[in-house]
């Protein structure tokens, strides 16, 4: 006999008042040792990988580009599919518009355990969506949404959430770490049976991770975060695991009254050039998230400070442990003292750049603000900045400046040790430098 802790799935040989693992009282019930095993959904004999055949599978397109990028092309049939984010980001509202297209190659199931189907239409009507061979099945029961599965034999299954279901004789709490545990995998277990894809949308904690125990994530094919800050219409989507595609991807999405609007020209959105040049406290950078090379403006005011004590730092959409180290390197290869001055620095659009291929940037702007004059809108500043003053190479420089290209800058401050790889038939004139004093002077930024 052993017994097992109802709320997270903890065992034990000897009944306890409370479990050591998740802290719930009055949780432990015994079970049979020698009861059967739960299904699984892979029992094959073992053979040679070189006698293992299979037929490839044709992916299922969403109809929505930028996510079926994420999926590496699409859905594939038997997938299961992990998405996660804040409450009121948007998942829900990604996945219906993915469903209604979906819709159109074949029968999908919606399965709804946090909103009526009533909700569901309302929310369709307000983004324009309709569809006869989308099926809502607004429910908590796993045994019946597994019932209609048999019974519409979908191409697609989305549920809404897996923390919302619970098996009928379960007497463990909705949402517990057990029950997760045990939807995720009848969820997967019934995708691979059928062959059917399957989307599941997951709470996460405070601190960004999937909400239940980690065995979900390792169940499922791929997981996907859905960021972004209710107060700004920018909405991105993150492959944390992918087992049919590439991690080093990023979708991006503007959220609009009529839905999630797919944003094609990143560069365009976040780097908008309006006809001047000149403007001061503001830089181009081109940062690349994944394999995808993005412009971004960044913009910095600084101003004396005149409340006396400790100069203000604020950042936006960088990050502050950087942003004070490249202040330092100014301070100690330039020698501009800043102490006496607030800094303020920000991303236009929402965008977060982290990559240190945009230390150049970050910098020439600080000092545009700071010497009150302007850098040539037409410019894009690329390198990362070292602790003695030097300007380091960074990866991906030829797909960086084709981006620039396209969107018809015409000069480019780039790393001496990286020009090679640019080739040389590039209409976008290329300032080869070596050292930040060297790229101030360019720029004409010297004090």
């Amino acid at each position: 006999m052993a017994y097992e802790c109802n709320n997270c799935g903890y065992t034990s040989v000897e009944w306890l008042g409370r479990c050591p693992k998740c802290g719930e009282w009055d949780s432990f019930k015994g079970e049979d040792s020698d009861s059967p095993p739960p299904e699984r959904f892979v029992d094959e004999a073992p053979k040679p990988l070189s006698e293992i055949s299979f037929a490839s599978k044709e992916r299922i397109r969403t109809g929505i580009g930028e996510f079926d990028r994420i999926l590496g092309g699409g859905l594939l049939p038997g997938a299961v599919i992990l998405l996660g984010g804040e409450p009121g980001i948007g998942k829900s509202t990604l996945l219906l518009q993915a469903a209604t297209k979906l819709s159109d190659l074949g029968r999908v199931l919606y399965v709804s355990g946090e909103e009526s189907s009533k909700q569901l239409k309302m929310r369709a009507e307000r983004l324009g969506l309709d569809s006869d061979n989308l099926i809502i099945y607004s429910g908590q029961s796993l045994e019946k949404a597994v019932g209609h599965v048999d019974e519409i034999e979908p191409i697609c299954v989305i549920v809404d959430s897996i923390q919302s279901l619970q098996l009928s004789d379960s007497t463990t709490s909705l949402g517990s770490t057990k029950q997760v545990r045990e939807l995720g995998r009848e969820f997967t277990r019934l995708a691979k049976k059928k062959e059917i894809a399957t989307l599941l949308i997951g709470h996460i904690t405070k601190s960004g991770d999937f909400s239940g125990p980690k065995s979900i994530e390792h169940l499922v094919d791929s997981t996907i975060y859905f960021e972004g800050k209710r107060d700004r219409n920018l909405r991105l989507l993150r492959p944390e695991k992918n087992r049919f595609g590439s991690t080093e991807l990023l979708g991006l999405f503007q959220m609009t009254e009529d839905g999630l609007e797919e944003i094609l020209n990143p560069s365009g959105f976040f780097a908008k050039k309006d006809g001047r040049t000149g403007k001061k406290g503001t830089s181009t950078v081109c940062t690349v998230e994944g394999n995808r090379p993005i412009l971004a403006e960044v913009q910095a005011l600084v101003t004396r400070s005149s409340y006396g004590g400790t100069p203000q730092r604020r950042t936006t959409g960088l990050d502050y442990n950087r942003t004070s180290l490249l202040l330092a390197v100014l301070q100690k290869q330039l020698g501009i003292n800043l102490e006496e001055f607030d800094i303020y620095l920000n991303v236009v659009g929402g965008f977060t750049v982290e990559e240190t291929a945009a230390d150049l940037g970050i910098v020439s702007a600080i000092l545009s603000s700071f010497h009150d004059r302007g850098i040539d809108g037409q410019t894009v500043l690329i390198g990362e900045i070292g602790l003695s003053g030097e300007i380091r190479p960074v990866k991906s420089l030829a797909s960086r400046i084709n981006e620039a290209e396209k969107l018809g800058y015409r000069l480019a401050l780039v790393p001496e040790d990286n020009r090679d790889r640019v080739s040389s038939d590039s209409e976008l004139q290329l300032r080869p430098v070596s050292t930040l004093k060297g790229a101030v002077s360019e720029l004409g930024l010297e004090g």
